[in-house]
């Protein structure tokens, strides 16, 4: 796989809405997957599971979509460039173990290497995200990113909204989208450990871009019984379509009541 990342752009109806997906991919280069340990490069653990698949509508609501197609433990695109670059999975653009506090690598990667992977995998997905957010901007002159993620643990709500503690975005937009959710029968938190990470915070200081980090929890479109195994769990079993279904009612009432 040769594409970092992949864009959906809409064929029609185009809206300043732009989603995201930086923890979906799982694609490890053969460079890198070298230095793993092969537990890891087996099951990726912490990864935004099929989330591709799961909202591959929006376009067809008008949305802008950007996916990383690459692991996360290749590079983290949802956290700032800051030393260490290479350590906690929670701080580190690339992390050292897993949010288990699992090695990752047989084999390290030295400051060369790591400076590449940044430069290849990470400024590339930002450079192009920003100019998504410039573009849409001028053409509407406002943007509502929508950075997507999902779950297992520690909460245990079906989605956790992050606004930075109502810092990234409109009480309407999160109001809106904390609705359509409860109304198809979710339990829905805002702001419970997972307030927003660096790209909600990162892009809301651009002004009239407002963002909103959701988190979806596994259980909610994954099989409970696939998520302890050492390998990724199915996607195409009648939970997930089903959820996929739902989510489309959900996302379509979000658009008409924003841009109603």
């Amino acid at each position: 796989m040769s594409d970092i990342f992949k864009i959906y752009q809409p064929q029609e109806n185009k809206l300043p809405v732009i989603a995201d997906l930086p923890h979906s991919g799982m694609f490890v280069p053969s460079d890198i997957s070298a230095q793993f340990i092969e537990e890891h490069l087996q099951s990726l653990p912490n990864t935004d599971w099929y989330l591709d698949k799961l909202y591959d509508f929006l376009p067809s609501l008008g949305v802008t979509v950007i996916q990383a197609t690459h692991s996360r433990y290749v590079v983290d695109l949802n956290r700032q460039i800051k030393e260490p670059t290479f350590g906690s999975f929670w701080t580190s653009v690339i992390p050292e173990k897993t949010a288990f506090n699992r090695d990752i690598y047989q084999q390290k990667p030295n400051n060369e290497q790591i400076q590449q992977r940044i430069k290849k995998y990470y400024t590339s997905y930002h450079e192009c995200l920003r100019a998504l957010v410039e573009q849409k901007l001028e053409e509407f002159g406002k943007v509502y990113l929508l950075d997507l993620h999902s779950f297992f643990g520690p909460i245990t709500a079906d989605v956790c909204l992050g606004n930075v503690n109502n810092q990234s975005c409109s009480e309407s937009l999160i109001r809106v989208v904390e609705n359509n959710f409860a109304r198809h029968g979710y339990q829905v938190v805002r702001n419970q450990i997972f307030n927003g990470g660096y790209i909600t915070r990162h892009y809301s200081q651009i002004p009239n871009v407002e963002t909103l980090q959701i988190e979806v929890r596994y259980h909610v479109y994954l099989q409970e019984d696939q998520l302890d195994l050492p390998k990724p769990p199915s996607w195409d079993i009648p939970q997930f379509h089903g959820t996929k279904i739902k989510f489309y009612d959900v996302f379509s009432q979000i658009i008409a009541e924003l841009f109603k």
